[in-house]
């Protein structure tokens, strides 16, 4: 009897024991739990803080090259800074521009497919839609944009499924159509030459459509540009 109590003592004395150790570890999961989530808020009020003051310093910049604009245009030279000013944003593609060109319309094939035959070659893809592009710029496009979207001279294209992604984080889906300024009869021909682009890509059903323009419209860059190595020689 002695012995049946001992042994409901001590089974009594490893339950607290274990109970007291469960309660323990419970709580010091809950603690770094707890400071874990107070960790990362505060890192995230720290990033949105920075921000915040990246964005401020900017706007100072951007009043005071604003100021200083203003008061040399007042000069004599007002006319002559203005008239570079507008041709830098030109080139910089942050103007809206209009004159005579072309828009092209490309979009994946019609054709039914046949068994065996790859899907892969009768949708466009990002390789397609650049052939069309260098071809309107060896032809003299001097603005170009598609689905609205401006090209920059940093304007990359990838694929994203089936999807294309311009200047970093602009998704595009077909039908694609590009607007180009220039003249209309060069860049048409470049395009619709024997053996060209547009030829090569209907060979797989690829919808091509290119209709000449008395006025084309391509809309300014509205995205931010950064340079985060570049500098301008001298500084």
């Amino acid at each position: 009897m002695r012995r049946f109590k001992r042994f409901q003592w001590g089974l009594l004395l490893v339950g607290l024991v274990l109970g007291v150790m469960l309660s323990l570890q419970f709580r010091v999961t809950r603690d770094i739990q707890q400071n874990e989530v107070i960790r990362r808020t505060q890192d995230l009020s720290e990033q949105v803080a920075q921000t915040r003051r990246e964005r401020d310093a900017l706007q100072t910049r951007v009043t005071g090259l604003r100021s200083q604009m203003e008061q040399m245009s007042a000069g004599s030279q007002g006319t002559q800074l203005k008239q570079e000013m507008d041709q830098a944003g030109i080139l910089a593609g942050v103007t809206e521009l209009t004159g005579p060109g072309v828009e092209v319309t490309l979009n994946d094939s019609s054709v039914s497919l046949k068994p065996g035959e790859n899907p892969n070659l009768y949708v466009l893809h990002d390789e397609d839609v650049l052939r069309v592009l260098n071809e309107l710029k060896a032809a003299g496009a001097e603005a170009v944009a598609m689905n609205g979207e401006r090209f920059l001279a940093t304007t990359e294209i990838r694929c994203t499924d089936p999807t294309i992604v311009l200047n970093k984080n602009k998704r595009l889906a077909p039908p694609y159509v590009v607007t180009a300024i220039g003249n209309p009869d060069t860049m048409e021909s470049s395009l619709k030459m024997k053996g060209g682009v547009a030829e090569t890509l209907q060979f797989f059903g690829i919808q091509v459509s290119v209709k000449k323009m008395a006025q084309v419209a391509v809309p300014s860059y509205a995205g931010g540009v950064q340079y985060d190595y570049a500098r301008a020689a001298g500084l």
